[in-house]
């Protein structure tokens, strides 16, 4: 009687150049519980937007995948440099059929980040082996189901915002929704006043183009019109049945023509009529105002675990904004003009994906 033949998992590094190699990729992503951030398109985005390394570790067990790590090599010379699972997203890590085969391509990752000499991997999301530092507490996650029409949604929502989003709903605003050039133009113009309010640095238009080209129709834009001026927009992604606001912003105009309670109800709306059965309100920061303003919609906090390893010698990258040494900055750069902010920005924003 012949025993069975047992087969081991091997992890490579994945040749992304290899459009049968991405398809293969993109078929086992698709039959998992993964992010659209596992998806190689992603990281041809990521890649095209910001000009950072696009990467990634495949685990194969006799020639079929086992396992694969989406990576983003990110560089800058104002931080120190990291790999990212994945880079500029808000989920990603190991993607395994067994606990094996993602404890296997972990340790590899450790040992391409010692290759690279960067000073840390961060996993947003999945699991990871003993030696990894587990980050907990800092960010949670929401979504909920879609109801099946527009007057149910109304109800999904608590008294006090449902009453706030009828009130949206008689703002005169004119929805569009499109992935043109330039549904794209309205959309940077409100999403760099946005981030520029907050103190933040604003990514490349190159990356939502990129974005919105390598998702094909699985992104596009949302904008709020107000007397012919964009004053709320929302790029979005759809994955398996959910549709996720991903990046958005609105100013003060649009606070007062609550346009971005507006938009995001639309949003409800255009997903359930793509077919879409779950609202993925994405990521906030425990105790934000984003966090608390979809917590007073009517969203569960789901916390999240991120995961870092930093090989011995070297320290970790920090970019977490709301590290005091990065108060004074932020407090200057909202000073900024928006046009300085604008064209500077994009520079420092490419390393902190």
């Amino acid at each position: 009687m012949n025993a069975p033949v047992s087969h081991a998992v091997t992890v490579r590094q994945a040749d992304l150049n290899d459009a049968r190699e991405c398809a293969r990729i993109e078929e086992f992503v698709a039959e998992h519980d993964a992010t659209p951030f596992h998806r190689p398109a992603w990281l041809a985005a990521i890649g095209k937007g910001t000009r950072q390394n696009a990467l990634g570790l495949v685990a194969e067990r006799a020639g079929v995948i086992a396992g694969w790590l989406p990576l983003t090599e990110v560089r800058s010379p104002l931080f120190a440099p990291a790999l990212v699972s994945s880079g500029f997203a808000v989920g990603g890590g190991p993607l395994a059929d067994s606990g094996a085969a993602s404890e296997l391509l972990c340790r590899a990752a450790e040992e391409l980040a010692r290759r690279l000499a960067v000073s840390s991997v961060e996993l947003r999301g999945g699991t990871a082996p003993d030696g990894w530092q587990a980050i907990t507490g800092k960010h949670a996650t929401f979504s909920r189901p879609l109801a099946e029409d527009r007057e149910s949604e109304l109800l999904a929502f608590p008294r006090k915002s449902r009453a706030e989003v009828r009130k949206a709903l008689k703002s005169p605003l004119e929805i569009v929704t499109g992935r043109d050039p330039e549904h794209l133009v309205a959309f940077y113009r409100c999403y760099a006043d946005s981030v520029h309010n907050l103190g933040t640095p604003v990514f490349p238009r190159k990356l939502f183009a990129a974005v919105l080209d390598h998702f094909g129709e699985n992104a596009n834009i949302i904008t709020a019109v107000y007397e012919g001026r964009a004053v709320s927009s929302v790029l979005s992604l759809y994955h398996e049945g959910a549709v996720m606001p991903y990046w958005g912003g609105g100013g003060i105009e649009a606070r007062a023509l609550k346009a971005n309670e507006r938009i995001y109800f639309e949003l409800m709306d255009h997903g359930r009529m793509r077919g879409c059965t779950r609202f993925d309100y994405g990521r906030s920061k425990v105790d934000s105002g984003p966090y608390n303003f979809k917590k007073w919609q009517g969203f569960e906090p789901v916390p999240l675990t991120y995961w870092t390893w930093t090989p011995p010698g070297r320290t970790a990258r920090n970019i977490d904004p709301t590290d005091d040494g990065y108060s004074s900055g932020i407090a200057l750069w909202k000073k900024l003009p928006l046009s300085v902010a604008t064209r500077i920005g994009p520079w420092i924003a490419r390393g902190l994906g």
